[in-house]
Formats: structure tokens, sequence, C-alpha cells
């Protein structure tokens, strides 16, 4: 809980939610004090997306340029976590809400929520080491070696989730589904 806020906290980034404090009462209880974010999920807004494209003519995907719009705003956020050795572990459109900014051109800005299971690895701050074998994060947006849980996880599987995100933004769908996460692991490894 505490590194999620110290993590959130080191970056100053527009596309992170910002954290204003982060403490213990005297009765031991956690709280973090974050920016109040008004908007909606970016899985909401792909789901009300497909809903309606069952209705219509629409294609299942979002559009390319609202897609792209979106992806590259998260690809800066990552890049800022990524160069201070911060890996996120969990990316997936229910962390990452998108909310009114003027300062944006399309009005809109794209943040990354929940560093719950990050990873912090030589940043400044401080080390958090992962456990080699313990797999975490949510299946469809997992990296093989994620999966694997063979070596330290990197930056490289947040990348390859942003990639999963993208696939299932622009296509309607998620690129490997099946009704089991094995199923689903034994997808992405192979």
């Amino acid at each position: 809980f505490v590194d999620e806020a110290r993590l959130v906290s080191m970056v100053g980034h527009p596309g992170l939610v910002k954290v204003y404090d982060y403490t213990k009462t005297d009765q031991g209880t956690l709280y973090i004090v974050m920016e109040f974010l008004e908007g909606e999920s970016l899985w909401h807004r792909f789901e009300r997306w497909r809903n309606k494209a069952k209705t219509s003519d629409a294609s299942p995907g979002m559009p390319v340029p609202e897609v792209l719009q979106i992806v590259r705003q998260v690809a800066s956020a990552l890049a800022a976590v990524h160069a201070r050795g911060i890996v996120h572990r969990d990316l997936k459109p229910d962390n990452i809400m998108l909310v009114k900014d003027p300062d944006t051109p399309s009005g809109e800005r794209a943040k990354i929520l929940d560093f719950g299971i990050a990873k912090l690895d030589g940043a400044e701050g401080g080390t958090r080491n992962t456990t080699t074998g313990v797999s975490l994060g949510t299946p469809t947006y997992m990296a093989p070696e994620q999966i694997e849980a063979s070596t330290a996880p990197t930056e490289r599987i947040d990348v390859y989730a942003l990639g999963v995100i993208t696939y299932e933004l622009l296509s309607g769908g998620a690129p490997f589904v099946s009704e089991t996460t094995g199923g689903i692991f034994r997808q992405h490894l192979i």
C-alpha cells in the first residue's frame, strides 16, 4: 500500500494520478490521499463503444484517432515511470482513466492508476524485490515472461500489455480468449 503511494508520488507526469499524501493513522490504518478523477475508465469507454457497435453498422473497434491519442498518452506516462525503474505489471483498460483536460488538444487525458503490484528496482527511494516464480497481473494482458515468472519483471511487460490493449481497442476484442486462465496463458506463451 505504502509502496504504491511512494511509487506514484516519485514520478511527476500528467498521465499519472497525483498522490498528495500517504501515511498511517495512530490506530494503524493506512491511507492515500489522491486527486479526485472525474471521468471514466478506458474499459467503460470501450464497452460503451462495443455495445453501440452491436446495434449499428459501426466497427466493433474504437475509432483509430481516439485509440492512437489514448495509447500515445499512456505510452508517455509509462516512459516516465520506466525511466525511474518502475514497472506497473498490471496495465489494463480498468487501470486507465479518461478525464477532462483542457491542456490537451482533444480536451481529454488518459491517466494510469493502480500501481499496487508495481515493481520498483533500483529507482530513487529504495528497492522492492520481486520474487522470481510468482506470476502477478491480469491474464488477458500478461506478457509471456510475466506468466512464466522466470525472471524479474522489466518494462517490456508493460509495453506488451499496452500492445494487447491497443489490439483490443482497435479490433473490438482481446487477441487471446479462453474460458480458463490456463488457456489464455497457453495462447500468450505459444
